[in-house]
């Protein structure tokens, strides 16, 4: 089977994937809540991440590598401002609580970086990388002033005296 075979018919937008990945990951937050498992939230981070790297467009796929840790931390923050809210000191039951939950979920965020990150390089982040590089250099070429005069180097001054001293005909 070649490569038309093998390919799915639907393709995400990183915005469509980062999506994914932070819904996947509140839901596992609940879903975590009803049954009383710690390790459900982690396990759906990892699966949505995952499932949005193989869906995502090729040409996205470097605006999808960057995002995992920030999906993470911002579900994490979204439920625990949720249960600070039910506490005597919000600021200090949300200090608590994002360095637990980050601390435990520390290994599945790792790892789901990790999958990404080798699954996107594995479908062409390399190229996404080196097309980015080539329009930042001709941006900053075309942005580069161009002279249309030699300059003169740095200290040199002479005056210049025209024609001949009075007086002396």
């Amino acid at each position: 089977m070649g490569e038309k075979g093998r390919r799915s018919a639907v393709r995400l937008t990183a915005r469509g994937a980062i999506a994914l990945a932070l819904v996947a990951t509140l839901a596992g937050y609940v879903l975590a809540a009803l049954l009383d498992v710690e390790h459900v939230v982690g396990a759906a981070f990892v699966l949505a991440s995952t499932l949005g790297v193989l869906l995502v467009n090729r040409r996205e796929l470097l605006s999808l590598v960057v995002t995992p840790p920030l999906v993470f931390f911002c579900a994490t923050l979204f439920v625990e401002l949720g249960r600070a809210f039910g506490s005597v000191s919000i600021v200090q039951s949300l200090a608590l609580g994002l360095y637990t939950s980050m601390t435990r979920g520390a290994p599945w965020l790792f790892a789901g970086s990790a999958i990404v990150l080798g699954v996107a390089w594995r479908r062409g982040l390399r190229d996404n990388v080196r097309e980015l590089r080539e329009e930042l250099k001709a941006g900053a070429e075309a942005a580069r002033p161009r002279q249309s005069f030699v300059p003169e180097p740095e200290g040199y001054f002479e005056p210049k005296v025209y024609g001949t001293p009075r007086g002396e005909d």
